[in-house]
């Protein structure tokens, strides 16, 4: 796992390795500078001419000493001071000097009809929190039109490091070079876009630097597949848990096999479906390992969902489930149940959601044994806040809701969040733009169900699960390609993936 951080947290590490363990900001800024351009050099044939744009901050004092070192290797290296000369940093003032002192010209504006193979961008750093407007707006577009190999010092100029949001306009990176952790916004969509491929470099701000404090937003790697369940050699299909999925209403009994072959995939020893009695031939020809308990009607006797609720150790409902009336009372009826009694977790997805939309009340008292799992729609009716205003957002909207109603809550985007309330926040960087496909969603409600009937709480089986579906589709991208991926092919992913993981477990044995 690794920690991601925002702007206030970066200042205040970077602050604590100054002011607590004696690290001279000079060295930190030298230290940035010699990071950045081992990277730079590794860009074959993009260091012909560079040129480095600096701002009067201590992320233009980075840019300065970049441009000295380049400079003393000999590089043709055309370097730009904007700003206030009267508001620059004590740091950035001293990068100035020493390129004084070697006869180094700084220029105030970018030579024409110069062709540059790298541009390198040190303008505004991680604590830039206004638009970007005026001169400074016009320099970035003349920055982002030029032909060249285009990198950025930390941050690109104009993301935000909290959100993503881009301050009206931003650098367009190819790549970023960050240091000590990489910035929650430069992984958000839309700063990610600008921040091209990320690289973290370590400058001196270590763990230590933190004082004891645990940044909000941390992202799993393929190392933490050792938290998934172990699995004994002595054991039985009850070993590994028993799932009851409510799901698939007449003519959506897809998203029900779906999330049934992705429980199974994921390691589930036992999935039973409760579902209309119209779907039996389709489960049991598409999902024959599943148990089916199907109703006639518009929703089953409510004994008939207490003895399957009973049976099971975790329970998903809602994919494929409709909003009728039936549907309905479906919900509300588990819903009441999990607040009698909370012990059997509860994974509510796709229709269970928005059946809960339109009646909030039925989410109160759920408690922390409950995962969500809406995308955007789905969250924007859920919390009465726009699209828009949840992207402004995602980690602050995902850790709200949680906040409010006890849940667990994977919002579900291009990254996922998953906030734990009174816990931590996840920021999934797994997956890619081939799971923008229908029954998606549905496999990860089956992956997340899995988890947890084989023992995870739901705190960790919801972010590992988002995890483990985001790599599954990476493999299934690997193998098909992203266009034309299906769900399906991600249910494969995740029996790849699983035979992957357990040998990355027995390595680390």
């Amino acid at each position: 796992m690794k920690y991601l951080v925002n702007s206030r947290e970066m200042k205040r590490y970077d602050a604590n390795t100054i002011f607590r363990f004696h690290m001279p900001g000079l060295l930190l800024m030298e230290r940035a500078a010699l990071a950045f351009a081992e990277e730079a050099k590794k860009e074959s044939g993009c260091l012909e001419r560079v040129l480095v744009v600096c701002g009067t901050g201590n992320n233009g004092g980075d840019g300065l000493a970049i441009a000295r070192l380049f400079l003393l290797e000999g590089i043709k290296t055309d370097i730009v001071l904007v700003g206030n000369p009267k508001k620059a940093t004590e740091e950035n003032l001293r990068q100035q000097e020493i390129l004084n002192a070697y006869g180094f010209a700084i220029l105030q504006e970018i030579p024409k009809d110069t062709h540059y193979t790298m541009v390198v961008d040190a303008i505004f750093g991680v604590g830039l929190s206004r638009n970007i407007e005026g001169s400074y707006a016009a320099l970035i577009e003349t920055m982002n039109r030029l032909s060249a190999r285009k990198l950025a010092v930390d941050i690109a100029s104009g993301v935000s490091a909290d959100t993503g949001a881009v301050y009206g306009t931003a650098f367009r990176a190819d790549k970023t070079v960050t240091f000590a952790c990489a910035k929650v916004g430069m992984l958000l969509w839309p700063g990610n876009e600008y921040s091209g491929e990320v690289i973290v470099r370590d400058i001196g701000i270590t763990a230590e630097s933190r004082l004891g404090e645990t940044p909000a937003v941390a992202a799993l790697e393929d190392e933490d597949f050792s938290m998934l369940p172990v699995r004994k050699s002595h054991s039985n299909k009850g070993s590994f848990g028993r799932l009851l999925m409510i799901a698939g209403g007449i003519n959506m009994a897809g998203a029900a096999v779906l999330s049934a072959k992705a429980a199974y995939a994921a390691g589930c020893g036992l999935v039973r479906v409760l579902t209309p009695e119209e779907n039996r031939i389709i489960l049991q020809c598409s999902v024959p390992e599943a148990i089916l308990t199907t109703y006639a009607g518009n929703t089953p006797e409510e004994s008939v969902v207490c003895e399957a609720i009973r049976w099971a150790d975790g329970v998903v409902m809602g994919p494929g489930l409709g909003t009728a009336d039936g549907a309905r009372l479906l919900v509300k009826n588990v819903c009441d149940m999990h607040r009698a009694d909370p012990s059997v977790p509860l994974v509510l997805d796709a229709d269970a959601l928005n059946v809960l939309a339109a009646n909030d009340e039925w989410m109160k008292g759920l408690g922390g044994n409950v995962i969500i799992t809406p995308h955007l729609g789905e969250m924007s009716r859920l919390s009465g806040i726009s699209v828009a205003g949840l992207q402004a957002d995602l980690p602050g909207a995902a850790a709200a809701f949680a906040e409010k109603y006890g849940v667990v809550c994977v919002l579900k985007d291009e990254r996922s969040v998953t906030a734990v309330p009174g816990g931590q926040t996840y920021l999934n960087c797994s997956g890619n733009h081939g799971m923008a496909t229908a029954g998606s969603g549905d496999v990860l409600s089956g992956v997340i169900g899995s988890l947890l009937v084989q023992g995870l709480p739901a705190a960790l089986a919801a972010p590992l699960g988002v995890y483990l579906h985001g790599r599954a589709g990476d493999f299934a991208a690997e193998e098909i390609g992203a266009c034309g991926l299906t769900a399906s092919a991600i249910v494969e992913g995740i029996r790849r993936l699983t035979k992957y993981a357990s040998g990355k477990e027995a390595n680390q044995k």
